[in-house]
């Protein structure tokens, strides 16, 4: 037999309230839900009275993607104590996962799939950290699998084509908008204007076949280095 708790669900959704509910009813009896609320305004109201063991929340309340996680940061600041599980339909918007778990929540639990079991509610209760259903445990394990994929095939690039620390700078500033001569005040690049021109021809020579390398420009030697993964695009940072 679980050890009693009790229960506070942040729910706009009268359907999927009803839902829950009958999900801790059935699978969940020693929790005890003490309060369920609508809005940021009726949860302070319940708080106002008792704390929960388990906040249990879904941050789309009132078409806002964003209150939910307001409402996680400041729970979790002013009631550390409380455990904090979000519930939630954003399948699409991992960004506000990143933000919620940023926020403090102690995990993540998506409206879709197996939904939410009695596992998530237990481990989380018992003081595991990132605690997440199926449905977020597919989409982590997918992005953990393409960041390795990427790092991968971007340090069988830089050895490939022989890309030492100054090549990734050069290249990383020229996709980033910046001309040689701003490239060559960095600190990070202790090359004048005249270097880089001739690291820029090297660079050519090193990634384009001999038969495409006349007439390459800027643009073109960045859209390569994208390419063969030498930089990231998504994951582009200007040195001082």
């Amino acid at each position: 037999m679980e050890k009693q708790f009790t229960v506070i669900i942040v729910e706009d959704a009268k359907l999927e309230l009803k839902g829950t509910e009958e999900i801790f009813r059935t699978e969940i009896p020693e929790a005890d839900i003490i309060g369920v609320a609508s809005n940021e305004n009726e949860l302070d109201a319940l708080l106002g009275k008792a704390l929960p063991s388990l906040l249990l929340l879904d941050w789309g309340l009132g078409g806002s993607t964003t209150v939910g996680v307001d409402i996680c940061r400041r729970v979790k600041k002013e009631f550390p104590a409380v455990k904090v599980l979000v519930f939630t339909g954003e399948l699409l918007n991992e960004k506000l996962w990143v933000d919620v778990l940023d926020a403090g929540a102690d995990g993540i639990t998506l409206k879709t799939g197996e939904l939410l079991t009695k596992h998530e509610i237990y481990n989380v209760m018992a003081g595991k950290r990132n605690v997440f259903n199926q449905p977020v445990l597919e989409k982590i394990v997918e992005r953990f699998r393409e960041a390795v994929m990427h790092s991968s095939e971007h340090k069988k690039s830089l050895l490939e084509y022989d890309i030492d620390r100054y090549d990734e700078c050069f290249l990383r500033h020229l996709a980033l908008g910046y001309t040689k001569e701003m490239i060559a005040s960095l600190k990070s690049m202790p090359f004048g204007v005249k270097s880089l021109e001739k690291r820029q021809a090297d660079l050519i020579a090193r990634l384009f076949p001999e038969s495409e390398q006349r007439g390459i420009n800027v643009t073109r030697l960045v859209v390569r280095a994208i390419e063969l993964q030498i930089i990231d695009a998504e994951n582009l940072e200007a040195d001082e």
